[in-house]
């Protein structure tokens, strides 16, 4: 077995976690609609993560591509793996009780979700860039700006409890991730 393929395992066992988590949260809400008051904000940030854990699922076969793995790669790797599944967790913990639903749950654990979401962006760049200069640039220069506008408006979202802002932040972000997405693979779809 490779090291690459010896990584992939790992992160794979990683994200496959916080994807069982999400799935899971989500199939309790549809089974149990009225037990827990549901809030729009927090579905949609657990759209958002599922795509962005399937789009990182992606992203990480470029991986392949790197020729010197070293114990430092090979941890970084793991830490981006265990930030994703932190972020699906917090998204759906293990009881509410003591909340009102997951609206006030979800601003009282605002700080630690975008706190994550940060150090996701930000590993994210540097991520890119273990993959080699090539697979940097065929991401064009919208790349490093959609890192810069996220951890922005991320930081907001720590220091706010506006909901709006938290609305307009969320629709944003699903429509955007879907787009980028769709920019960088639709060929694929046609």
């Amino acid at each position: 077995m490779d090291v690459y393929t010896h990584v992939r395992i790992i992160v794979g066992v990683v994200i496959s976690l916080g994807l069982t988590h999400l799935l899971r949260g989500s199939a309790y809400l549809i089974q149990h609609p009225k037990k827990e008051q549901i809030y729009w904000v927090h579905l949609g940030w657990v759209a958002f993560m599922f795509l962005y854990v399937l789009h990182f699922w992606w992203w990480e076969f470029w991986l392949r591509e790197l020729k010197d793995w070293n114990f430092a790669v090979y941890l970084f790797t793991i830490l981006y793996a265990v930030l994703i599944y932190l972020m699906c967790s917090i998204l759906y913990p293990e009881s509410i009780a003591d909340y009102t639903g997951y609206e006030d749950y979800f601003y009282s654990r605002r700080r630690w979700f975008f706190g994550l979401l940060i150090m996701i962006f930000t590993l994210d760049l540097e991520d890119t860039f273990l993959k080699g200069r090539q697979y940097y640039l065929h991401l064009g220069p919208e790349y490093p700006i959609r890192a810069a506008v996220f951890i922005v408006g991320c930081a907001v979202a720590i220091r706010t409890r506006n909901r709006r802002y938290h609305e307009v932040f969320v629709v944003a972000s699903v429509v955007y991730q879907l787009t980028y997405i769709f920019r960088l693979y639709g060929h694929e779809f046609l």
